[in-house]
């Protein structure tokens, strides 16, 4: 008997046996439109965002020139227009002065032309050399001196410095990066909302925010709403700050976001 013979006697009962069905087993649901899934998970799963800074950069060298000082520690605080980093600039002090010297040097000589061209006892020619030799002397002096200023790197803002990269006495190449610094004061939040939300959130609309390293909840508000939605996820960027100054947070902390949508 080949084996179809002796599978038919059961296939036989499965089929003919009063309420039986032998397809019950297998269930096929349809698929879920693109991205519904997607939006009902980011619905139910936790928001979470983490502190960063308002404003932050990286301050790199303008100059080749060896570190005399770094008069702020990683993580000290600064004010604007502080010195953060000075540089030894001996050499471009110098060079400022020959230039300088130069300058008064050709002054004379044009000074003396005009005299003489007063007299009728000089020129053109020689009197509008000498006016060019001043021209040129007055641009390399401030040429120099744009240099010298690069010596010293004065904070754009107030903050902190986050991480510095360099030690003093170490030498410096022109586009190294020096020191990173932030603005501390005031600390903003970014996190991934559902597009639906847009229909209740709004700009400065409150919150709370459960921050992990400190085991509390501190007030928010919405700034600034994304400006488009993702069409995959159907879900928006928000951007928010903490509503007032607590000196125990810093940049990088993360929580969870503690917003829900109105009741109907």
């Amino acid at each position: 008997m080949t084996s179809w013979g002796r599978a038919w006697p059961l296939l036989s009962l499965l089929l003919f046996v009063p309420g039986a069905r032998a397809f019950d087993a297998v269930k096929v649901s349809a698929p879920s439109p693109a991205g519904v899934a997607d939006a009902s998970a980011l619905d139910k799963r936790e928001i979470r965002a983490q502190l960063m800074p308002r404003r932050y950069t990286t301050l790199a060298a303008e100059i080749g020139a060896k570190i005399n000082r770094l008069p702020v520690s990683e993580g000290g605080h600064f004010r604007v227009g502080e010195m953060l980093i000075s540089f030894d600039c001996s050499l471009q002090q110098a060079q400022l002065n020959k230039a300088k010297a130069a300058l008064t040097e050709v002054e004379q000589t044009r000074d003396a032309n005009l005299r003489l061209n007063e007299l009728h006892s000089v020129g053109k020619v020689e009197l509008d050399i000498s006016q060019a030799e001043v021209a040129k002397a007055k641009a390399e002096v401030a040429s120099f001196a744009a240099v010298l200023s690069k010596c010293t790197v004065v904070a754009p803002f107030s903050g902190r410095v986050a991480e510095q990269k360099v030690r003093e006495q170490q030498y410096a190449q022109p586009g190294q990066a020096l020191l990173e610094i932030f603005d501390d004061s005031a600390l903003e939040l970014e996190f991934i909302v559902p597009s639906k939300w847009l229909v209740w959130i709004k700009p400065n609309q409150a919150f709370q925010v459960a921050i992990d390293e400190t085991g509390k909840r501190y007030p928010a508000k919405v700034q600034r709403i994304g400006a488009r939605v993702d069409p995959v996820s159907q879900s928006i960027k928000l951007s928010a700050v903490i509503d007032g100054k607590f000196n125990e947070l810093i940049a990088g902390m993360s929580g969870k976001v503690l917003m829900s949508s109105p009741s109907p």
